[in-house]
């Protein structure tokens, strides 16, 4: 194998890859980042066995052929090169010498043979999507997904996919994200549950003007724009009924500036239980107080005015919960809506110039006197 590459192409296509190389595994070929030269150029290749991630970068091939070398190191080093072309051969079927101007190293790789082989996804029958509108759907939604392990299938994002709209929703029992966008040019209709660190990688990968082709095998999902490839295993199971938790009866609706209400729940927080991180938040007309209470700690108080007619009403709500939910809002204003205090709220943008349509909801917290 012999081939030449800018160094910034080659370390474009090396941060594209890996991102999807486990820090830690069992298996050491995974550690490596599969190389691959050929009259198309170079692609590069990487996997943690549940998401894989391949790309092309341009190069002037003059032997074809293949190695896996250490992905860290050679992140490392491309990193660390000057800005100049990047000469690689092998030398022998595991040795690779890579020379930059003055710069020489010898990597040892390992066989291609040993490298996972991808899983099968036939892009012929796909859904095409543009980037902004999924990276919108994962940037809003994938947080609040859950980490425990009790409930793999909460680990996941729902996926919907219709003719007309995709929609995605990811909850952990406390919190819900729910975010629609409309579609134009969609294939069949699809539930799918995705792991969240799959979606990061397409975010990472693919730019917002790009057009992403989707298609999925029975256990996998594949997505695709140009060269660029990313695979993640799909969460089996039913997807819990998320319509039966969102509230259709919340009528006590206030209307509150974005970042006033973010600094004060900030600022309270700071003496909330470290395990509950539990905020009281009392609604009168016009007005919200905000009260912590934590015995081996202290007391807060805080107030801001809000746009609010109901009848008083005293909440308590994860302070961490609230945060990440408003920190995506995408409006100065939400609409914060409730009906009893032992009932989830949701939370909307005010006033959004977008064709999606985005809700929250958060389950709050019994209030102890």
């Amino acid at each position: 194998m012999k081939f030449t590459v800018t160094r910034e192409q080659l370390h474009e296509g090396l941060t594209a890859v890996a991102a999807s190389v486990p820090t830690k595994t069992t298996l050491p070929v995974l550690s490596n980042i599969l190389v691959e030269a050929s009259d198309d150029g170079l692609r590069l290749s990487g996997t943690d066995l549940d998401i894989a991630v391949s790309t092309v970068v341009a190069a002037e091939v003059d032997e074809p052929g293949s190695v896996t070398l250490p992905a860290k190191k050679l992140v490392e080093i491309v990193r660390e090169l000057p800005s100049a072309a990047i000469r690689i051969t092998t030398a022998g079927e595991q040795r690779v010498n890579l020379e930059c101007g003055r710069s020489k190293f010898r990597l040892l790789g390992v066989s291609k043979d040993e490298f996972p082989s991808f899983p099968p996804v036939d892009f012929e029958d796909h859904w095409k999507v543009t980037s902004a509108d999924l990276q919108k759907l994962i940037g809003h939604v994938s947080f609040a997904t859950s980490t425990e392990e009790s409930r793999p299938i909460l680990n996941g994002v729902l996926w919907e996919l219709r003719a007309d709209r995709m929609r995605m929703v990811a909850t952990n029992g406390h919190r819900l994200a729910k975010m629609d966008v409309p579609l134009t040019s969609a294939g069949s209709t699809a539930d799918l549950i995705v792991p969240p660190k799959a979606l990061d990688q397409v975010k990472k990968v693919f730019g917002p003007a790009d057009e992403i082709e989707i298609a999925r095998s029975e256990n996998h999902l594949g997505f695709r724009c140009g060269a660029t490839r990313v695979f993640t295993r799909l969460i089996e199971g039913p997807y819990p009924n998320y319509d039966q938790v969102i509230p259709k009866g919340n009528d006590r609706i206030a209307t509150i500036d974005r970042q006033t209400i973010m600094s004060a729940v900030r600022r309270v927080g700071v003496v909330a239980s470290d395990q509950t991180h539990r905020v009281r938040l009392s609604f009168s007309p016009g007005t919200l107080q905000f009260s912590v209470n934590t015995p081996d700690l202290g007391e807060a108080q805080d107030e801001i005015s809000i746009s609010y007619d109901g009848d008083a009403i005293e909440i308590g709500f994860n302070a961490n919960y609230l945060l990440e939910i408003l920190k995506l809002m995408p409006t100065d204003e939400v609409q914060l809506a409730m009906q009893a205090p032992e009932r989830a709220a949701t939370i909307e943008p005010v006033g959004w110039d977008d064709p999606a349509a985005y809700l929250c909801l958060v389950m709050p917290l019994r209030l102890v006197d």
